[in-house]
């Protein structure tokens, strides 16, 4: 178990558009930038072997800063080098984090100083949704994915813990990169559950469908 004092102060981030990674979650990416596989090679001499995933902003905030405020950061947990040089990793979500200063320096990647103390709950045992209504959750999620032309295995996601479900759903939806960011700030499972019946419903309204409450 990861205390948050053992946490570092600084991170290298990966600035991905649409790309989200949550607490307790993996995420699996395919590097191939020179700057990111390097970054990835550094990265495996730390200790920690953490990654800060982060959105970049659309336009830069008023003081200059091009990510978005909260990241979550995630420890390389599998690694594997192709024949011509990409990298396969997979992140397993350990925290989500503040932002408090951008670094550029001699690395050709960003690096930022961030602040765990907000978050202190993503260290902890998975969350529960006390509120959660499965069959009811699972026949919006059926006809959001039908009118997206969508498929995935129906049997895993009912025996999913709620947790896993929303998680992962969040992370692999088709959802615009402002709409992740919505998800990734949620401060509860329960907050992010309705956020994401709240994006699942629009999106079902846009394709002309009819939203059953």
């Amino acid at each position: 178990m990861i205390r948050q004092a053992d946490l570092p102060d600084t991170i290298p981030v990966f600035p991905l558009p649409g790309a989200l990674l949550l607490p307790r979650s993996r995420l699996p990416l395919h590097i191939f930038e020179p700057r990111y596989l390097q970054m990835i090679e550094d990265t495996l001499r730390t200790e920690h072997r953490l990654i800060g995933m982060v959105q970049p902003r659309a336009k830069p905030s008023g003081d200059g800063r091009a990510l978005q405020s909260i990241g979550c950061a995630g420890r390389l947990t599998q690694f594997s080098e192709t024949e011509d040089g990409r990298y396969m990793i997979t992140l397993a979500g350990v925290s989500r984090y503040r932002v408090t200063a951008e670094q550029s320096g001699f690395e050709p990647y960003l690096k930022a100083d961030v602040d765990w103390s907000s978050f202190g709950r993503d260290l902890g045992r998975p969350e529960t949704d006390e509120g959660f209504d499965r069959p009811a959750f699972l026949d919006l999620l059926h006809r959001f994915f039908e009118s997206q032309e969508l498929s995935t295995d129906w049997d895993s996601l009912g025996d999913a813990e709620e947790e896993m479900l929303v998680n992962s759903l969040s992370m692999l939806c088709p959802f615009d990169p402002e709409e992740k960011q919505a998800l990734l700030e949620a401060p509860t499972l329960e907050t992010r559950r309705e956020t994401l019946v709240t994006l699942m419903e629009i999106g079902l309204r846009e394709n002309g469908d009819e939203v059953v409450q």
